[in-house]
């Protein structure tokens, strides 16, 4: 789809996933390397008996595969390269000159990956994945209660940071289409991580209690919701919740409990649905669904995953296995969808691997399979002499606003709900797309009852996930089980060039919007349909949300603490990183239709996706039989490396080290001379002396204080920021994170902006998401054309929900 665009990518591991995508996508990706190569060329783990190689590194061959690989001697030279592409992604290994860079090319596009972002206070500090999660927020929220703080043990930050990056550059150039002209895109790793933690931040912003971190579990209220339960041959997440939307999936399993004589007749008889109330007003108790969780627990761990799992797939139960790396491989919902691409390794000795396979299916052009990453400098030579002729110039579209977002004019139908879909499309309204989000009194957005709430109790309008996740959209409310309605929708899908689902798959053909017959009015629609498990395969069906996805994906056995259960990440972590494929596989579908006036059906599978982030640990299991596990804050390759206590109730600061240099100066500020002179290898060895150390100096010292004074002997640094910290941080008060906008309900509301800045086109946040039916007159009337005749017959009909 993207075949037309040259990238230059100067990124190592702090950014490869940007060009990874993109790459996927069709672009002509050239990464730029040191004489040396990139630093994880060098790192761990290695196909055995390559351990030496430069070309043998698991994390590099993961996430540089369908590029070409060109070595520099001098940084100078990258003023000739860029000349010959359309856009440059940095992360800092290059003394380069963005600025300079757009000045010779005006119409590129250059790409800054940082810790903090290019502007701030923090903007210079030293980071390591370790603390941007610390300053994120998402580590508070992650781990046991008794114990530090914990990350996921496969580094994730700069992985969301590189996928926001490639979402971000399509944006731009998309918009390039239309002025001829290129801009900076900056992206915030600690921004982009704070995606990770639903929300919970804004608590402090309305006065809400702070989030607890709870190892396979979440506070709601009053309840203690357990996700990770023990069964007969490992662990499974099991979504056991009350109200309109989960009660029915509770009461489903509470009757197989029952049928198989572990539940009792009380509990069967609960209305689920009205739990909550009930026990608002009284009726029933917390006890009593601590009783049920009592019973649930003793009843899961008679049974094995599989078991659990076909019951889920027969009864649409909310229950999903928590797999290892060698279960992902295993899973016959991957192998149904011919999901791994097996390559050819390095020597045909070493035979053959699977390695992760695209991260969305399409109709269209399908997204590209690889080789094997590049050797060392393979395509030096060619690439120099193709990049060296400038690109064609690009004139700018008579009459062309320079003001103009660079989605402005592009137009969404979104069916989509819940996080993971309506996370995408938020990104695109930011950036000028008109979104009309369809919703009914009977299907609310599940998120309408989720929490942080402006004022005491819930309530439909009060819900600051869904302010957020739904800014800039209109709110049109349809009952599609009316014909009349159905025939609006027909109207909409003619009006627009984006049609947006997250429907199981038989839902939209159920109501006649299947691909096949949408097309038929609209030939040029380009249709994304989003699911946990993808289209086809055996778990097509299989419904539910980020929890089981990230269970099943194998982010619960990386997570927490190797002699406790499998922590997890916070909640639904599928949710949170999937957006960010989605944005760019629509974006490229876009540029397709642009080229070839052809639309297209996206197969989104989330699980396919947020495999793109686990795929070293997928690719050390398939050629070592290496079984990726928790380690806690420990790390395969830096020492000292972890969050200590400080002074405080449950206060931490993390740290690492991330060569010999950084250690020295540590070691002389905590008063360790003795041990400034170790190696990374000899630190390791002592690593348990070594943290006792640092404890000691961390405690008596206010997390703040700790964190600067460490920063200012260039140590990788942060206090864990939790809800309250967070929202106070002169880095994320800088770049104006959190957002007070209007909400036709409460005057005002507060949203999260985006994790990078378009420096000519930035995002623009006018509304909080809608109220039910907000903007049913401005669709109907406004969009559409309807006159008041129509309209009147359509709420006669009951169509406007």
């Amino acid at each position: 789809m993207l075949g037309h665009y040259r990238i230059l990518d100067l990124a190592d591991d702090r950014g490869h996933m940007a060009g990874y995508m993109l790459a996927q996508l069709g672009a002509d990706v050239i990464l730029v390397e040191p004489a040396e190569g990139h630093r994880h060329r060098h790192r761990g783990p290695h196909l055995r008996g390559q351990e030496e190689s430069p070309d043998g590194s698991i994390e590099f061959w993961s996430f540089n595969r369908g590029k070409r690989s060109v070595v520099i001697d001098v940084a100078e030279e990258i003023y000739a390269l860029a000349a010959g592409v359309d856009a440059v992604i940095s992360s800092g290994v290059f003394e380069v000159d963005l600025e300079r860079l757009r000045r010779e090319n005006p119409q590129l596009v250059t790409v800054a990956i940082s810790a903090f972002g290019d502007t701030g206070p923090k903007s210079a500090w030293a980071a390591t994945d370790l603390t941007i999660a610390a300053a994120s927020g998402a580590m508070s929220l992650t781990g046991d209660r008794d114990r530090p703080p914990v990350r996921i043990s496969e580094p994730q930050t700069w992985l969301n940071a590189g996928a926001d990056a490639a979402g971000a550059a399509l944006l731009a150039l998309h918009e390039r289409n239309r002025s001829g002209r290129g801009q900076h895109v900056d992206v915030s790793a600690q921004q982009s991580f704070i995606d990770c933690t639903q929300f919970q931040m804004m608590t402090a912003l309305v006065g809400a209690p702070t989030p607890e971190r709870l190892p396979g579990a979440v506070k709601l209220g009053d309840f203690l919701i357990p996700w990770v339960y023990e069964c007969a041959d490992g662990y499974v997440t099991v979504t056991f919740l009350f109200g309109p939307m989960m009660g029915p999936f509770t009461a489903r399993l509470v009757k197989w409990m029952h049928h198989e004589g572990r539940c009792d007749q009380p509990t069967l008889d609960k209305d689920w649905v009205d739990f909550g109330l009930a026990v608002f007003e009284g009726r029933d108790t917390i006890a009593s669904f601590d009783w049920a969780v009592e019973q649930l627990s003793a009843f899961v761990r008679t049974k094995t995953k599989a078991e659990l799992l076909d019951q889920a797939l027969t009864d649409n139960l909310l229950i999903a296995p928590i797999t290892t790396t060698a279960d992902v491989l295993a899973l016959p919902q991957l192998a149904e969808r011919n999901y791994w691409q097996t390559i050819d390794l390095a020597q045909p000795s070493l035979g053959q691997a699977r390695f992760t396979g695209p991260f969305a299916k399409t109709s269209g052009p399908s997204l590209n399979a690889f080789r094997l990453a590049p050797a060392l400098g393979q395509h030096t030579i060619v690439v120099n002499e193709q990049l060296r002729r400038p690109r064609p110039a690009l004139a700018p579209q008579t009459g062309a606003d320079p003001a103009a977002r660079p989605l402005d004019g592009v137009k969404i139908l979104d069916f989509m709900w819940a996080l993971a879909g309506p996370g995408a499309t938020r990104t695109l309204a930011d950036h000028g797309a008109a979104v009309v989000k369809i919703e009914s009194e009977g299907r609310a957005d599940v998120l309408r009852g989720v929490n942080p709430f402006i004022g005491e109790q819930g309530g439909q309008e009060n819900a600051l996930q869904f302010h957020s996740l739904n800014a800039n959209k209109l709110g049109l409310t349809l009952d599609l089980s009316l014909p009349e309605a159905r025939d609006v929708v027909f109207d909409l899908v003619r009006w627009c060039d984006v049609l947006t689902e997250s429907f199981s798959p038989r839902a939209m053909a159920k109501w006649g919007f299947s691909y096949q017959e949408l097309k038929k009015i609209n030939p040029d629609l380009v249709m994304f349909s989003s699911c946990l498990m993808g289209q086809t395969g055996p778990m097509r069906m299989y419904a539910g949300f980020g929890t089981m996805a990230a269970a099943i994906a194998g982010f619960y056995p990386i997570t927490g603490w190797p002699d406790r259960i499998p922590a997890g990440p916070f909640t639904a972590y599928t949710d949170y990183i999937s957006p960010r494929a989605s944005v760019a596989v629509i974006l490229a579908a876009l540029e397709h239709r642009r080229l070839t006036g052809e639309g297209q059906h996206i197969d989104f599978s989330q699980l396919e996706a947020a495999l793109q982030y686990l795929g070293p640990a997928l690719l050390d299991q398939e050629v070592n039989g290496v079984t990726a596990g928790r380690i806690g804050n420990a790390d395969r390759h830096l020492a000292p490396h972890g969050v200590f206590p400080a002074a405080g109730n449950d206060r931490w600061v993390a740290l690492a080290c991330e060569n010999d240099d950084q250690w020295r100066a540590l070691a002389e500020l905590i008063g360790a001379i003795d041990l400034a002179d170790l190696d990374v290898a000899a630190r390791r060895l002592r690593v348990d002396e070594i943290d006792d150390l640092i404890s000691s100096w961390t405690q008596e010292l206010e997390p703040r204080l700790a964190q600067e004074r460490l920063q200012g002997v260039g140590v990788a640094a942060h206090m864990v920021n939790d809800a309250a910290d967070l929202v106070a941080d002169p880095q994320i008060l800088h770049r104006n994170h959190f957002l007070s906008v209007p909400h036709i309900t409460h005057g005002s509301t507060w949203v999260e902006a985006a994790s990078f800045t378009l420096s000519r086109t930035p995002a623009r946040v006018e509304w909080g998401g809608p109220m039910f039916g907000q903007h049913n007159m401005e669709v109907l009337e406004g969009l559409l054309g309807y006159d008041t005749d129509r309209i009147a017959d359509l709420v006669i009909a009951g169509a406007i929900a």
